[in-house]
């Protein structure tokens, strides 16, 4: 894995995120849920539809401290400590609706300050009973985020995480293609800002936010910036917004193409079944065929659904157009919203615009869980300080007299011993993929990523521009085809992925510790065993190994790392393509580490959110505790507990993310005892309580509740609570949980319905000991809306 600065390796757009404290609705906002669709005042309280009100804008102005949008020929301003500032030319400015939702946005006037840093102001609010908060944040020096504190008029506040991306390295509603370095020149790099919704109750008159404390905005600093805020009103009876609204390059199960939109009940009314809402796109040049449908949503709710389009047969993929999505309620349009749209999905260009138009899969949006196998040469000496250092790093920690594994290669292999000498000692010889496959497999996972090769250089593929690979030495087998054949015949509900390293460590050709191989205690040079120099490393070797990968193992997921020099524009159109015109078409997938600004999903690493990140991102870590490689000098008590797995799976997933749980086999391809009792423990917990995880999706109003509680839903089907620690006789949630009368309560693994009530603003759930007793690291309760 990549030892990257924090700023490289987060990357997130954060948004509907309310935090632990938040207060829970009260009167008529948390009683509509309760009513059964047969009360006499249910459908009175209703009424009829209404518009939703606008957004509120709320200018910023007085507040701003910090001015990070410049114009060509204006240097000077400062957004991150360092000089570095947004391109005024390709943002908007005053008046501006992004993903729907109205703003006010700076402007870039040469001297003037256009953002604010959060520092634990305090942001005067027009008093109004609001459903929440909508600002357009980004950070510098890497994601950050904190608590918002927002003030009622009666005296009373509510907590709600607020955070952003990284600009430089994240996912945004609004992206600049470049941004000014401290000389006024273009730095060709995306920078984003990214859109974070938080919520507040709209029982109360809000009057005031205070900021979290973040940075200063300094180099080195994470600090958070906020560019501008607005406040959607709640409304009185029954109210739909639509926001987010894009024609996407993802195809439904009909093979129809996905249009994406947001619906937010805006109202103090809930949306019910036998309100029969369908969603449908008027479009010219195409036709909905397959109309999204909600069942419930509860005030201030939001639910994202899919509407299956299909163009013309005289529409050429790529036309865009202008249509509408328009929600009804039996036969009623409700709520509808103008969007340009892009029919059919063309072929990929390489250039960001092109490229930024692929999304993650659904598949992978839906997986949740995947297995990541780090497996190289370093498994041979398998060495690092426990719980400090990764042991995949062995030979370039090794070159460092300061680092331990300098001393440790000394004392066990001698100064003589080069890295490349432990290449014949990774023999692979119990290396067994079926049971691996099975193994992942029975571990509920949904999809695993191979390092076809690690920075070392060395790839497990029969890669032909090179002789350092497996099929030429150590193993003498390929591993990559290995394993993809095991997982196609042994499991093939599995989706497959492989890691590839941009740079190499020492490649003579671009080095990227800046020298060829060399005795570290000498600092004499050393063959880089198997490799020809001379090449164009990019275009030569680096591009043509990745299209290898692509046209002979057809991988789902490209996990890159690193970054750096690349052609990834023109090798990630080649995949998208080649993915996209197979005669049976796969959808696949790539990371934010390519070297490009495009991407699917960013991936932090040994590291979560504390908010909701609804821009798609996947969480990877090992069982090791701090190691990807396998360490031999763990022992099995410091490796992740299976409750450890189990929290970490539950807590990422209730933001949005998905969890890549990383192993280290030996270098004889044996997988070590600990890993695989964890990992089948963890699927024994998936057996039972994995319907709260795959295909799941986060709560708009909140991700967890103080420690111990998270959220997920099924969306028309179900609603869970996740208990972290095992409950007690009574489980009180102090939250505005969607339910209402004639709900069916039970806890996964013990399925027979449990007394519910509510007290207060607070859901009461009565455990009793059998139920308490069914459980094992994470009690799941579920709502179940079909009853």
């Amino acid at each position: 894995m990549a030892d990257l600065p924090r700023r490289q390796v987060i990357a997130v757009a954060v948004a509907a995120a309310a935090g632990a404290a938040l207060a829970s609705p009260t009167n008529a906002y948390a009683n509509s849920l309760a009513r059964s669709p047969q009360d006499p005042d249910a459908r009175a309280h209703g009424g009829g539809w209404s518009d939703a009100p606008a957004a509120v804008p709320v200018p910023l102005d007085q507040w701003a401290d910090n001015d990070g949008i410049d114009t060509a020929g204006t240097p000077g301003g400062d957004f991150d400590g360092s000089g570095y500032t947004y391109p005024g030319e390709e943002l908007p400015s005053g008046e501006t609706t992004v993903d729907g939702v109205r703003f006010l946005f700076p402007s870039s006037t040469a001297g003037g300050n256009n953002n604010v840093v959060a520092s634990g102001q305090r942001l005067d609010l027009p008093p109004g009973r609001y459903l929440s908060a909508i600002f357009l944040t980004a950070c510098s020096y890497g994601q950050t985020s904190g608590s918002a504190t927002f003030h009622y008029d009666d005296g009373t506040t509510s907590e709600a995480a607020l955070g952003g991306p990284d600009w430089y390295a994240g996912s945004g509603s609004l992206v600049a293609p470049y941004r000014y370095d401290p000389s006024g020149a273009k730095d060709e790099h995306p920078v984003v800002i990214a859109t974070a919704e938080t919520a507040l109750d709209p029982a109360r008159q809000a009057v005031a936010v205070t900021l979290p404390v973040t940075g200063p905005a300094r180099a080195g600093t994470a600090a958070l910036h906020v560019f501008a805020l607005s406040l959607q009103p709640a409304a009185d009876g029954r109210a739909l917004a639509l926001r987010e609204i894009r024609a996407t390059t993802t195809t439904l199960p009909d093979g129809s193409q996905s249009v994406e939109a947001t619906v937010v009940n805006t109202g103090s009314a809930a949306v019910l079944a036998a309100d029969g809402l369908r969603l449908t796109v008027d479009v010219p040049g195409a036709r909905t065929v397959a109309p999204a449908a909600v069942g419930r949503l509860g005030p201030g709710e939001q639910a994202r659904v899919r509407i299956g389009i299909r163009p013309g047969a005289a529409t050429p993929p790529g036309t865009a157009a202008t249509g509408s999505v328009v929600v009804a309620s039996r036969g009623r349009t409700v709520a509808s919203a103008k969007q340009r749209l892009t029919l059919g999905v063309p072929d990929f260009q390489p250039t960001d615009a092109s490229l930024a138009t692929h999304q993650a899969p659904y598949w992978f949006q839906d997986a949740k869980f995947g297995i990541f196998i780090h497996w190289g040469v370093y498994s041979v000496p398998a060495w690092a300080p426990v719980g400090v250092q990764y042991a995949e790093w062995y030979w370039q920690q090794m070159q460092d007299p300061s680092n331990p594994v300098y001393a440790h290669h000394r004392d066990v292999y001698g100064e003589d011993f080069a890295y490349d000498d432990f290449i014949p000692r990774f023999r692979a010889e119990r290396f067994d993929p079926r049971a691996w496959v099975e193994l992942f497999r029975d571990a509920g996972a949904q999809y695993h990523v191979l390092t076809s090769k690690h920075h070392e250089g060395f790839a497990l593929w029969d890669t032909k521009l090179s002789d350092r690979n497996a099929v030429r030495m150590g193993p003498k087998r390929d591993l990559v085809k290995e394993l993809f054949d095991a997982s196609k015949r042994y499991a093939p509900e599995l989706h497959r992925g492989l890691y590839f390293s941009m740079p190499e460590w020492f490649n003579p050709d671009d080095p990227w510790e800046g020298h060829a191989p060399r005795n570290p205690y000498t600092l004499e040079p050393l063959p880089y065993t198997g490799y020809t120099a001379g090449k164009d490393y990019v275009e030569g070797y680096q591009a043509l190994q990745m299209l290898e990968l692509v046209d002979g193992y057809d991988p789902e997921i490209i996990w890159c790392d690193i970054g750096g020099a690349n052609d990834s524009h023109h090798v990630l159109a080649e995949y998208f393509n080649h993915a996209k015109n197979r005669r049976r078409p796969i959808e696949v997938t790539v990371n934010d580490r390519s070297g490009i600004g495009s991407h699917d999903f960013t991936t932090p690493e040994y590291t979560t959110y504390d908010s909701v990140v609804t821009a798609k991102w996947e969480a990877s870590r090992g069982l090791d505790p701090r190691s990807y490689g396998y360490n031999s000098a763990t022992p099995d008590d410091q490796y992740m507990s299976t409750e450890e797995v189990v929290h970490s799976l539950v807590d990422i997933v209730s933001k949005n993310g998905n969890f890549l749980l990383d192993i280290g086999p030996r270098a004889d391809g044996t997988i070590p005892e600990v890993m695989q009792r964890r990992l089948r423990e963890t699927g024994a917990w998936l057996r039972t309580n994995g319907e709260s995880i795959y295909g799941s999706t986060y709560w708009a109003r909140m991700p967890q509740l103080g420690d111990d509680l998270r959220f997920t839903v099924q969306p028309d089907r179900a609603f869970y609570i996740h208990s972290l620690a095992e409950p007690g006789s009574r489980l009180v949630v102090a939250a505005p949980v969607p339910i209402r009368s004639g709900d069916r309560v039970t806890m996964l693994g013990h399925e027979r319905a449990l007394s519910w009530r509510t007290e207060g603003d607070a859901l009461v759930i009565d455990v009793p000991a059998a139920a308490r007793a069914a459980g094992r690291h994470a009690w799941v309760f579920k709502v179940d809306w079909r009853s």
